[in-house]
């Protein structure tokens, strides 16, 4: 009886040690985002992992080859969708999701919240967090990939009390918005913003570029002037 405790001891430390250790490599492979960022995607695949690393750790049934197979797999299938997401804005949108605006101009998209599955008391609450506690404060609200809300305040509710300093108040011309990702035009971003590649390439040849394919990164900023990051 004593030999096989000894047995059983000695095997659950062997088979911990090495899935600790594969754990801790496969964790470097998949990546360093905070977890407060994590897309729905990313959280299943934390889950899934730690399940199976669990799995080999406590089930002596558990074959420990199969159980490292299995869990070297999955992180290889999450490298790969993570690349895939990368090169193409398409499949970033499908596993990720892509944000959505649920209060646009101090306009509340029921539409928008219907779909998201958002309640008017979660959205409250949301805001809440994010120190603004009446809704009609609000110009811009959007629902982030990861489930957060991000906030752009009607102008004269922004932090920095230019009113009270008799300061000109400039309106929002533009939603802020990326319209150049890795080289590619974000057409859509484009249309609601009222905008053509027409205008797109005049700017972007005021700036002496000549092609997309040359910017990694551009967004309009409020004042309609246009922010570009090259290769």
């Amino acid at each position: 009886m004593n030999g096989l405790m000894q047995f059983n001891f000695w095997e659950m430390i062997w088979r911990t040690t090495i899935t600790f250790l594969v754990l801790l490599t496969l964790a470097r492979l998949l990546g360093e985002k905070q977890l407060g960022h994590l897309t729905f995607f990313d959280y299943v695949t934390g889950i899934t992992v730690g399940s199976i690393a669990a799995e080999i750790v406590v089930r002596r049934d558990t074959h420990f080859l199969n159980g490292m197979v299995s869990l070297i797999w999955w992180a290889i299938l999450a490298i790969l969708i993570s690349y895939i997401s990368l090169k193409s804005s398409k499949a970033r949108i499908l596993m990720d999701g892509q944000p959505k605006i649920i209060i646009k101009q101090g306009k509340i998209m029921r539409e928008t919240l219907k779909s998201t599955r958002l309640n008017l008391d979660d959205l409250c609450m949301m805001l809440r967090e994010k120190d603004v506690f009446s809704i009609q404060d609000v110009h811009y609200a959007i629902l982030e990939p990861d489930g957060k809300i991000s906030v752009l305040r009607k102008e004269f509710k922004q932090p920095v009390a230019k009113g009270d300093l008799n300061l000109p108040t400039p309106n929002f011309t533009y939603l802020p918005s990326e319209i150049i990702s890795d080289g590619k035009i974000i057409k859509k971003n484009l249309k609601e913003l009222n905008l053509d590649e027409a205008w797109l390439q005049q700017e972007l040849q005021i700036k002496g570029i000549h092609s997309t394919e040359e910017v990694f990164y551009a967004e309009v900023q409020s004042d309609g002037s246009l922010f570009v990051d090259r290769y």
